[in-house]
């Protein structure tokens, strides 16, 4: 019997991952973080979520529609944009906030660049960034979390009546970041956005998308790890009773570091593929945070831009650690 053979272009070895495994396993993932919110902050973080879910899907729906593009909808990457969305907001944030923050990630961000795997920034934190620009009060709105109060933020009026700053905000200050507990920034006890709060939650789904082999390890870790040693080389202290606020534990356990690490920094369109790109890349983000932290007077938190800047460069990172093609020749000049 004749043998046919195919000549197709790389990669021939295929462990049958596809895109729509791939963002279900992120959807489940996020999970854990979701519910946190859900819990600490009410059935608002729910609607919220929702509405900002089906805003990102309906946006991608309506635009291939009208572009007359194949719908991509199918393959669920507009429901794990649409959750990330919310999980750069606060509890207080109006419902038509997460619907235009959803419409911007989708529209101008992922499908003006081409769509899936064309956009070189994050889509929902790039949507956050043009958020916190045009309605920067609204994006500040901290509401204090109400374990287990599923009605937060529905039966006592005006959120904002209880509001109070994040534990980096209250750390710059210099005033009240002593009452947040180390237990209380691990389990999610404390005013933030509503995918930061609970590292407990994002560290189980971190893991998940580990044993998954959905992100590679090294943008995560290098992350953290460059992070938290210069921090620790900055303040002197890892962690102790005496130097409390001011420690590298505390500073890991503040602000959305780890939703960053594990969930925004390793997009697959917007990091490098390469080994020791992915070193460089998680590294340079660190180290971005830890500048941004560190001397920005104006800024508490910066993960999301340390995150978007080193999009921008992952391109040059991704071309100068590509390694040597077999056979390659160099070009005379």
């Amino acid at each position: 019997m004749q043998k046919i053979y195919v000549v197709a272009p790389s990669p021939h070895l295929r462990d049958g991952a596809t895109t729509r495994r791939i963002m279900v396993d992120v959807c489940i993932a996020l999970l854990p973080a979701a519910l946190a919110a859900i819990w600490f902050f009410g059935l608002r973080a729910g609607a919220l979520i929702g509405i900002s879910v089906a805003s990102a899907v309906l946006c991608e729906w309506a635009y291939c529609k009208l572009a007359r593009k194949r719908n991509p909808t199918g393959d669920w990457s507009a429901v794990v944009t649409g959750m990330l969305l919310a999980f750069n907001l606060p509890a207080s944030s109006p419902w038509w906030l997460a619907a235009a923050g959803s419409a911007i990630a989708i529209v101008l961000v992922k499908q003006f660049f081409g769509g899936l795997g064309q956009n070189f920034m994050n889509p929902a934190l790039a949507a956050r960034i043009i958020l916190v620009v045009s309605w920067g009060s609204l994006m500040a709105d901290w509401a204090m979390p109400d374990a287990g109060n599923w009605l937060a933020g529905f039966s006592n009026g005006p959120v904002d009546t209880l509001s109070g700053a994040t534990p980096l905000e209250a750390m710059r200050a210099g005033g009240e970041a002593a009452q947040y507990g180390l237990w209380d920034l691990f389990i999610g006890n404390v005013p933030g956005i509503l995918g930061e709060t609970s590292k407990l939650a994002l560290l189980i789904g971190g893991v998940y998308l580990l044993l998954r082999r959905v992100i590679n390890w090294r943008i995560p870790v290098c992350f953290i790890a460059s992070f938290v040693a210069l921090t620790w080389l900055r303040t002197g202290a890892l962690y102790s009773v005496e130097a409390g606020v001011d420690s590298a534990v505390y500073q890991l356990l503040s602000g959305s570091l780890i939703l960053g690490a594990f969930f925004m920094a390793t997009d697959y369109s917007s990091a490098p593929v390469t080994p020791w790109g992915r070193i460089v890349y998680g590294a340079g983000c660190g180290v971005l945070l830890f500048l941004f932290r560190s001397y920005h007077a104006g800024m508490a938190e910066g993960c999301a831009f340390a995150i978007l800047l080193m999009n921008v460069v992952s391109p040059l990172i991704e071309r100068v650690t590509s390694p040597r093609v077999f056979g390659e020749v160099k070009r005379s000049a």
